[in-house]
């Protein structure tokens, strides 16, 4: 049977992106550098385009290890998508910079791994595609060039070489016990050490504990629209393929992780004064509700569409966010103190990307907690939907905290520069659309996600 490489065209395209961008910019000169965003803006556009093709074909199973089914296209849209809303503030920040064809091309690097981590069907591949999602990020932390850049970047990269070394040892036990690597050839009688081993290097990626002290020292030291990157977009790939891996069938240890990370997330947001740190623990605790639904795979049938649901909408809502703090460029939620007076349109994006982490009506976070409460429920964990509710609520009040000043006569330190503000208004209406339109994206007829290969993608490409 003869595999159809075209079946990947998406991911080639990410490839091939961020490969022509790197030749493209051995031969323009520093001043002509935007060309390779240019060239990599049309990659991801392109890729999600693919993507809506692709959608319309029989789920399959590429060279008989990468999925190709409807999680694995709902990642590449909402990589694509995400990564191209951040390309702009990426351009803003990095112009005139020595390496700036580096960044365009490093985030495509980051965004196709974050691809290949949904769609791994064999454990090989979700190395790979760890290894992929990682190493550029890790290079892009650094690239502030200051203390508190080089320091997040280091953490981020030990944090991740260890947990990285844990995963690829569970693998190797798995490989003993399993005799393969294949999803399809795992099951509940794999060792639980090795169970553990594997998710810790998932759990690292998508933000979740035991693997999450990274995310707010990489908020805050990372620039702006990296930091935006690396707390969204990697934990698109990371939940898909921990969705995938339910076949190792741990729904009480995941529910406790998910416990754990919500509940960790809201506590340390608090009392933050940090904004970028304060959205970095607001990352973690957003991983904790994305958490429930994996836990509850195999449980309820409303984990599935919770998790894709969720996914989408965090990642637009999210980057919203972190996209009034880059062009605003404060910090601190004193400095917020009159923006809605300085600046009307970038008050208006914070407040409902803000009220649309809460989970605020019509924000499209509503519609994905509201079904990750409905899966914990249905799934026999109930205390999960409460605690998850509890947590909800008390996300509240930090949120509020940033909102109020706001809305606050008086001077604050800055106001949005040069009406840059339009690619946050742009994403805080994604979030409204998103949520408006839930009805019609919900009924979606194929939501059944492959846990292995065998049933419904075992049609394969080319035949």
């Amino acid at each position: 049977m003869n595999e159809n490489p075209l079946d990947l065209l998406p991911e080639l395209l990410l490839l091939g992106g961020a490969v022509l961008g790197l030749l493209a910019g051995i031969f323009a000169g520093r001043e002509r550098q935007g060309v390779v965003a240019w060239i990599c803006g049309v990659a991801l556009a392109g890729s999600a385009m693919a993507t809506g093709f692709a959608m319309k074909n029989p789920e399959m199973m590429a060279f008989d290890a990468y999925a190709v089914d409807l999680p694995t296209n709902v990642a590449r849209i909402t990589v694509a998508l995400g990564t191209l809303l951040l390309l702009p503030l990426a351009r803003n920040w990095a112009r005139g910079a020595k390496r700036e064809t580096e960044v365009y091309a490093l985030l495509l690097l980051a965004a196709l791994g974050a691809v290949l981590l949904a769609g791994a069907a064999d454990l090989l591949v979700l190395v790979a595609a760890y290894l992929l999602a990682g190493i550029p990020s890790y290079a892009l932390a650094g690239f502030a060039r200051d203390a508190p850049g080089t320091e997040a970047a280091l953490k981020y990269y030990l944090m991740g070489a260890f947990l990285g070394v844990l995963m690829l040892a569970g693998v190797t036990l798995i490989l003993g016990t399993a005799g393969g690597t294949a999803y399809d050839l795992l099951d509940g009688s794999v060792p639980v050490a090795a169970t553990v081993m594997l998710l810790a290097g998932l759990l690292f990626k998508a933000g979740g504990v035991p693997g999450h002290f990274w995310v707010p020292d990489v908020a805050e030291g990372a620039s702006r629209p990296i930091a935006a990157f690396v707390t969204t977009v990697p934990k698109i790939g990371a939940f898909v393929a921990l969705f995938r891996l339910s076949v190792l069938d741990q729904p009480l240890l995941l529910a406790v992780l998910a416990a754990a990370t919500m509940t960790l997330g809201n506590l340390a947001a608090f009392y933050q004064d940090n904004v970028r740190r304060l959205l970095g623990y607001s990352t973690i605790s957003q991983a904790g509700y994305l958490l429930v639904p994996v836990a509850m795979a195999g449980l309820s049938d409303l984990a599935e569409p919770a998790l894709l649901f969720y996914l989408a909408a965090y990642a637009v809502t999210n980057i919203g966010a972190f996209a009034v703090v880059a062009v605003t460029g404060l910090d601190r939620i004193a400095d917020y103190r009159g923006l809605a007076g300085r600046s009307p349109w970038a008050a208006f994006a914070l407040v409902v990307c803000l009220l649309g982490l809460v989970g605020t009506p019509p924000a499209a976070v509503f519609v994905g907690k509201v079904l990750m409460f409905g899966a914990a429920w249905d799934g026999g964990y109930a205390w999960l939907a409460v605690l998850a509710a509890v947590n909800t609520l008390a996300s509240l009040f930090y949120y509020l905290r940033w909102i109020r000043p706001v809305f606050t006569a008086g001077a604050g330190a800055g106001t949005a520069r040069g009406g840059r503000w339009g690619l946050a208004v742009v994403a805080a209406g994604l979030s409204i659309v998103l949520g408006i339109a839930s009805g019609l994206l919900l009924v979606i007829p194929s939501w059944g996600i492959n846990r292995g290969g065998s049933d419904a993608t075992s049609h394969r490409s080319g035949t």
